[in-house]
């Protein structure tokens, strides 16, 4: 079955109770109307990167619970899971055993060996796309006690896979079928866009291969019922490239360009966004990373960009800065501006239902990062005990805190607004944009005789939505 047009929540599985199984009991108790799906963030055994060094895909790390967790829950919500393409983790058996029998392991070549790739030139190196201070390589010592290099793109505990190997496509068919079997029916695509090594160029996002790679992981997942989400934070171009190849791309343009639209009351840019945007992408304006500025280049000039990272910088923690070597054509050298969306807008009840309407409004299938479901402040008592910038917005959320939080006003308020995106049939119909001034947007869903319409004063920040109730074919009004 295809995925439901219908509010999806992003969680941890231990961040909303203390596992899956709690988890689950949250969703059902709090939000089972509001939402028709959740993307579990990593879920497999890991050591390193908040689960995204997956040992495996086939295994759940045990203090999170057990597949029947899993299946549980995906019989009642769509599931999405994340497909990790780029890496897997150090302590994996594959590697193990390359490290125990060398290059004559059996999995010898899923790994990137760099010193097979020839003579890696300081000009190469000046152009990889590097997320370290060092270069994205690793010395290994076998058993034996001879050395070589992998490739490693992240942390060294992440080896990146070689995908000019057909091992590791069947690596991938193996978990994708096996992952499908319990339920899940989206996969993101986990840093997928580091998957092209090839020397010369920046190593990430390298096109036409990239496309081979995407497509032959979108029809393997297509042949066991499941759809694909490339993860990806750059220009914009990318995800409509993905859109055009039948994959749902990330609307991570709109997070910045609510902010500017909110923040700086003017809906010029926001307007010609949702005009072009691709109409099958899910829509975010939180995630477990920060808010990403490459995004929305060329989309919000350059000095409106910047105001955004100047307003909400004074209340989040630093910026994470961007490494690109050779190519730095963002803002400055700004990557990610760490902070929870409900901070970012100065935690203003009605700015922040705005956001969330429009978002709800907008193309595409809204998802909804589980610290913005209960509009959550920035925990700088986490961030600071990890160090970890990003952790300013991953809240560790206990089932007697939640119960606290589910009853604040504004929290009420998105729930309300929440179940009606889920709800009402017009969203499965057409996307209508309406005539307004700079000041405000006003947009409508129509579908047979259900129609919805939605305008937000982006000065008064106040959110009005009218619609048909198909019971009584009387027009009411809410003031969310």
């Amino acid at each position: 079955m295809p995925l439901k047009n219908q509010v999806q929540l992003i969680a941890y599985p231990n961040r909303l109770g203390r596992n899956l199984s709690e988890l689950r009991n949250v969703l059902d108790t709090y939000w089972s109307k509001a939402i028709g799906g959740i993307h579990i963030l990593p879920i497999y055994p890991s050591n390193a990167d908040n689960g995204f060094s997956p040992l495996t895909h086939k295994e759940i790390d045990p203090n999170y619970g057990t597949w029947d967790d899993v299946r549980a829950i995906s019989s009642r919500y769509d599931l999405c899971l994340d497909l990790t393409l780029n890496h897997i983790s150090d302590e994996s058996a594959e590697f193990k055993d390359f490290i125990a029998n060398g290059y004559k392991s059996e999995y010898a070549d899923l790994f990137v060996h760099v010193d097979q790739l020839g003579e890696v030139t300081p000009d190469d190196l000046a152009k990889i796309h590097i997320r370290k201070e060092k270069e994205p390589f690793r010395e290994v010592t076998f058993a034996d006690g001879s050395k070589g290099r992998v490739w490693c793109t992240f942390t060294e505990r992440q080896v990146d896979l070689n995908y000019t190997n057909p091992k590791t496509y069947a690596l991938m068919e193996d978990y994708i079928a096996f992952l499908t079997a319990q339920g899940t029916k989206l996969f993101r695509l986990d840093a997928f866009g580091y998957t092209t090594k090839k020397l010369g160029t920046s190593c990430f996002l390298v096109e036409p291969d990239v496309y081979e790679i995407l497509d032959w992981i979108n029809r393997a997942a297509a042949e066991h019922g499941a759809e694909v989400m490339p993860e990806v934070h750059d220009h914009p171009s990318f995800q409509f490239a993905i859109g055009m190849r039948g994959m749902r791309p990330y609307g991570f343009a709109l997070p910045v360009l609510l902010l500017y639209s909110l923040l700086d009351a003017n809906s010029t840019h926001l307007k010609n966004w949702l005009r072009i945007c691709p109409r099958n992408q899910i829509t975010v304006l939180d995630t477990h990373d920060g808010i990403c500025v490459p995004d929305v280049e060329d989309l919000l000039p350059r000095d409106k960009i910047q105001a955004v990272i100047d307003n909400v910088s004074q209340r989040s923690a630093d910026p994470i800065l961007r490494r690109s070597a050779a190519n730095v054509h963002s803002v400055g050298a700004i990557y990610q501006i760490t902070c929870t969306y409900y901070d970012a807008l100065k935690g203003n009840d009605d700015a922040y239902i705005a956001a969330r309407a429009i978002q709800f409004f907008a193309p595409g299938i809204p998802q909804i990062y589980y610290v913005g479901a209960l509009a959550g402040c920035n925990d700088v008592e986490l961030m600071d005990s990890t160090g970890e910038p990003r952790d300013i917005n991953r809240h560790f959320y206990s089932l007697e805190e939640i119960e606290r939080e589910v009853k604040r006003p504004v929290v009420r308020r998105l729930l309300k607004l929440m179940t009606f995106r889920s709800e009402y049939p017009a969203f499965q119909g057409r996307f209508e944009l309406h005539y307004s001034n700079d000041k405000s947007v006003m947009m409508s869903w129509r579908n047979g005789e259900a129609w919805c319409e939605l305008f937000v004063d982006l000065i008064f920040k106040k959110t009005t939505i009218r619609f048909l109730d198909l019971r009584t074919h009387r027009q009411l009004t809410m003031r969310c």
